[in-house]
């Protein structure tokens, strides 16, 4: 059979393109024919019209709203989320086939929650289950907003983290850091000279620091239109920026994010006459909306979460010794946990908003916390990588081959290149990641090791402070991982192995050798 898919995931980053390559491999293994179009961070390339046309059935392996379904509407579908493509392939595959199978066509994409467009230009991707618990609806609206914060932090970090190493050499002693930021704007605008090391930091520096002024408006408005839809957005952004001004930070953008969505959405509902219908989602919801926000933030709330938020930012900044180390470890046990997942985000976002806390100093322990949160990121999928190189017997043919990307995965702290290895034995990769990846969260804390950055792996060690230190307990964290994997392995091979042994010792004891030609 031909299949057309669409994968994507709430980065856009990992899970989108795993989810390709597994249902691509499995498509090429059961006989069938499967084109995936990748709606992921890097943007998407459209699937060619005539291979739809030609396609028996459609895969959605996506945790966000596909973008222009309507492509696909009338064949037959399954929608998955994009973990399941990427852990269970071969069953995603077979039950595409049972749709095609059971000719039971796709419902009208608009009914199927096609994202609509407007002038043919796709709108913002959400995925939210309106029939989900609460508890899932509530992180399905935090990660939109996270998904759309993510590259805001990442370009507004590692160019703030490049301003700030250009100005270490551009100005004498240790005066870098400090000076970049005290240049006024104005001298930017008209004396930069292509030739100065320190206009091109103070370039940097403002650059990302202008991106970085829009974490908490993004994170607030995409949640609220998660809940409201467009509705949602203006009350969402202008929340954030409240927030911003008030220093109720990230905190803030959270609280906004809620309080502006529920209110464009309540509004949104309201009966009102025929003519007044037309000027409700442009002025009205906007209008209304976005004042209830603003004067709940200015004089009912905003105080109190600014007073949380200081008083967060003292306590962090008051830890030191081995309270540090212990959350090295804490956060570092995260991140290796579900390897991307609720948990693993969880610490990463705490890790990425701190770096957004006006005021630190080159030491902050933010700096501290993303480096710790990096190095344990980098684990899982390194020590599976080196583990399918010291005992390969260990493992199956298809581990093997994914251990060789994992290499390049960990390297660029992408946890999600251990997800193979744990969807094929969850307990003992995941006991064997929490610990390293604890090791190394541990004992980034205890070098000092701080970070700009919120995200690169080994490509931003350069923006590392004591980079060698990072990389020793990365390679601590990979060391301990594994070998415990390998030693757990060791006591009792996963089915999965034995059963390709088995299979081989079959093929190698029929197969013909030099002594007994095989005979047509």
């Amino acid at each position: 059979m031909k299949f057309v898919a669409v994968s994507s995931c709430p980065t856009g980053i990992a899970h989108t393109y795993m989810a390709a390559e597994a249902l691509e491999q499995a498509g090429k293994a059961a006989g069938h024919e499967v084109h995936v179009e990748t709606q992921g961070a890097a943007g998407s390339t459209p699937l060619d019209p005539a291979i739809i046309a030609a396609a028996d059935g459609v895969i959605y392996a996506a945790d966000l709203e596909v973008q222009a379904k309507d492509r696909f509407a009338g064949k037959p579908f399954v929608d998955v989320g994009v973990k399941k493509a990427v852990h269970d392939p071969n069953g995603v595959l077979a039950q595409a086939v049972a749709a095609v199978e059971a000719g039971v066509p796709a419902a009208d994409a608009a009914a199927a929650g096609a994202a609509p467009t407007a002038g043919g230009a796709p709108r913002p991707a959400v995925k939210v289950d309106p029939n989900a618990g609460v508890g899932t609806r509530i992180r399905q609206w935090l990660m939109t907003g996270v998904s759309y914060m993510i590259p805001f932090v990442a370009a507004g970090g590692i160019l703030i983290a490049l301003g700030f190493m250009i100005a270490q050499a551009a100005w004498p002693g240790n005066e870098g850091p400090v000076a970049v930021t005290a240049v006024p704007v104005e001298d930017l605008i008209t004396s930069f000279s292509i030739t100065s090391g320190q206009d091109w930091a103070v370039l940097l520096y403002q650059t990302g620091a202008a991106a970085f002024g829009f974490l908490v408006a993004v994170l607030s408005g995409f949640i609220a239109y998660a809940i409201a839809d467009r509705p949602g957005l203006v009350p969402g952004f202008v929340g954030g920026a409240i927030s911003v001004v008030i220093g109720a930070g990230f905190l803030g953008g959270l609280v906004t994010g809620f309080v502006g969505g529920f209110l464009a959405l309540w509004i949104s509902r309201w009966r009102v006459p025929k003519g007044v219908r037309g000027v409700m989602p442009v002025v009205v919801t906007p209008l209304l909306s976005s004042l209830v926000t603003g004067f709940l933030m200015f004089v009912v709330i905003g105080r109190p979460i600014a007073d949380v938020m200081d008083g967060l930012t003292n306590w962090l900044n008051g830890l030191s010794g081995s309270n540090l180390v212990l959350m090295g470890a804490l956060l570092g046990a995260m991140m290796g946990f579900d390897l991307g997942g609720p948990i693993n985000k969880v610490a990463y976002t705490f890790a990425v908003t701190g770096l957004a806390t006006e005021g630190l100093t080159g030491d902050a322990v933010q700096y501290r916390i993303m480096a710790a949160v990096m190095a344990a990121g980098m684990v899982a999928p390194l020590a599976m990588a080196l583990a399918t190189v010291v005992r390969k017997a260990l493992f199956t043919h298809a581990e093997r081959e994914n251990g060789k990307a994992a290499w390049l995965l960990g390297l660029s702290f992408i946890s999600e290149g251990a997800i193979p290895f744990a969807a094929a034995d969850p307990w003992r990769v995941i006991v064997s990641s929490v610990v390293g990846s604890s090791a190394a969260g541990a004992i980034t804390m205890a070098v000092g090791s701080g970070l700009r950055a919120p995200h690169g792996g080994i490509w931003v060690l350069p923006l590392i402070s004591d980079a060698l230190g990072f990389l020793l307990a990365v390679a601590v964290g990979t060391v301990v991982t594994a070998g415990i994997v390998v030693v757990l392995k060791g006591l009792r091979p996963s089915p999965l192995v034995e059963a390709e042994r088995e299979a081989d010792a079959a093929a190698a004891a029929t197969a013909p050798t030099a002594a007994q030609p095989a005979v047509a």
